[in-house]
């Protein structure tokens, strides 16, 4: 999450990811309804947005990165704020800055003219979500509007950590595995926190293991010069775990 406790400390959680191994990062932007995530993800959005976290911020986040690194680099965030910023505008300003697509959990396919137009326009990735209860028909659909990957919903609910795999989820892998055909690789998260959940998703045949809540939680109980590091091992406990 940008802004979440600092600037200064999402640029450190980053590169931590960098270095742990991690294949793509996710930024999350503030939002005040974040209605896909959970209570970890939630209070850092509240603590963002009262820091004043600005979309400018994010894109300089995004040129800092950039400099570095050229690791894939997505945005997580509403509908709501790209609307009011102008699908236009910003993806050229996102692009510019080096972002690489888009996840925005409220979107729809029915609603998405616009946005994916303004996406494709300045080549960035739309990522749609699919869930378990997701019909054969729509997931059809989603499938030929998704580029980069598909962003597979493990649980019912909003992000955060689970307790145990359910056997719904492997399922709804194998399913969306077969739909997709390979045009796009399937990422799978919400409820992933530890190793032996990514083994086991990558077991049954998932491209990706999204993780966010569990390092979270890691920003938010380590010191602030500690982030990278603390951050960095954990990474590589999930890189290690998809071999």
């Amino acid at each position: 999450m940008v802004g979440y406790p600092s600037y200064k400390d999402t640029l450190s959680a980053v590169r931590g990811l960098i270095q742990g191994g991690a294949d793509i990062i996710e930024l999350g932007f503030p939002f005040s309804d974040p209605l896909a995530d959970g209570p970890v993800i939630q209070h850092a959005s509240t603590i963002s947005l009262e820091k004043g976290t600005k979309m400018k911020q994010f894109l300089y986040l995004i040129e800092k990165i950039r400099s570095e690194s050229q690791i894939p680099l997505v945005l997580m965030t509403y509908t709501n704020i790209l609307y009011n910023k102008g699908y236009e505008k910003f993806f050229k300003l996102a692009k510019r800055a080096g972002l690489d697509g888009i996840i925005t959990p409220d979107m729809t396919v029915e609603e998405s003219k616009e946005y994916l137009k303004a996406a494709k326009k300045h080549d960035l990735d739309t990522i749609f979500l699919v869930s378990p209860n997701t019909s054969k028909q729509r997931l059809y659909e989603i499938v030929k509007q998704t580029t980069g990957f598909l962003y597979l919903v493990a649980v019912y609910g909003t992000t955060g950590v689970q307790n145990k795999i359910q056997s719904y989820t492997i399922s709804a892998l194998k399913n969306t595995k077969k739909i997709a055909k390979g045009k796009v690789p399937v990422g799978i998260g919400f409820g992933i926190s530890t190793p032996k959940d990514v083994k086991s998703y990558i077991k049954h045949g998932a491209d990706a293991a999204i993780v966010g809540s569990a390092i979270i939680k890691i920003i938010e109980k380590t010191p602030s010069p500690k982030i990278q590091s603390e951050v960095a091992k954990f990474t590589k406990q999930l890189k290690l775990a998809t071999n």
